[in-house]
């Protein structure tokens, strides 16, 4: 088991009674509160010394109030050492408004996410006020999530490509069809991500995107050799996706199966998977 202390870079909190969050009509067993005491409660024995709060895709009109909660919440509760909040990086005339507001409230919020996985509309991302939007981030010291499907990840490629200044973090590892164990064309979209060094990647999100019953750590395996093969040891961290994980696995099996598959790696990049890079990466010593 891991000895190392753990920043889990990916974790949601959330009560559905606090925020509107119309995406959980079509998740009903999700529909509930999943709060700090719970996620607490299911990694208890583990060594884990912080967490990066990721935005939950609240209705956007609510937005700000939900970062203003959670930095209001994580002053009570300092294991929260960072904060990805959603913006509307399309809205162009508010943007800057916006994050002018979000950065106000403090030095956790570290990251910004516009959900893109549900974008059907090819380039989406490639509109033109969006990647000003993104390459506005860097401005106030933000970094993006990424978070999307693999076969979005030619535009965000491109998009990439287009914001050379701006720091990224790809959720999930692009979400690849492990299910069906594809590994192509992902395979050579990530390398060809990995390739521009302001990308990082967490190994996150994995056993919901494989058969949520019946997957095996070997369905995982070339995923996860793959992304450290492209991304390198310093740029890959660790994420659970809690709650969202819980469709298909428990915290510890998650963390045991991940530990197994990575045994090879020297103790220095263990330390880095676990948490060294999730440190640099959303910068938690500042």
């Amino acid at each position: 088991m891991v000895t190392f202390p753990i920043i889990d870079a990916h974790v949601h909190l959330w009560d559905p009674a606090r925020f509107r969050m119309p995406w959980l009509e079509e998740v009903p067993a999700l529909k509930r509160a999943y709060e700090l005491d719970q996620y607490l409660e299911q990694t208890a024995g583990l060594p884990i010394e912080g967490i990066i709060y990721v935005e939950v895709d609240v209705a956007p009109e609510e937005a700000l109030r939900e970062a203003q909660w959670i930095v209001e919440y994580a002053q009570q509760n300092p294991r929260i050492q960072g904060i990805v909040a959603a913006a509307r990086i399309e809205e162009q005339g508010r943007l800057r408004t916006y994050l002018e507001a979000i950065v106000a409230l403090g030095p956790r919020i570290k990251s910004v996410r516009r959900n893109l996985q549900a974008e059907t509309t090819p380039g989406f991302c490639l509109q033109p006020a969006f990647v000003r939007g993104i390459q506005m981030l860097s401005e106030y010291d933000l970094s993006f999530d990424l978070c999307l499907t693999h076969a979005q990840l030619p535009d965000v490629i491109q998009l990439v490509r287009l914001c050379p200044e701006t720091r990224f973090i790809l959720d999930h590892l692009g979400k690849p069809d492990i299910r069906d164990h594809l590994l192509d064309p992902w395979g050579d979209h990530i390398r060809e991500l990995a390739s521009f060094p302001n990308v990082m990647c967490k190994l996150s999100g994995m056993v919901t995107e494989a058969d949520h019953q019946h997957w095996v750590p070997a369905d995982l395996a070339p995923y996860i050799a793959h992304i450290l093969d492209t991304f390198g040891e310093d740029r890959v961290l660790f994420g659970s996706d809690w709650p969202v994980m819980l469709r298909a696995t428990s915290y510890h099996r998650w963390v045991q199966v991940l530990d197994e598959l990575t045994a090879h790696l020297t103790p220095l990049a263990k330390q880095n998977l676990w948490s060294e890079n999730a440190r640099r990466c959303y910068r938690l010593h500042s």
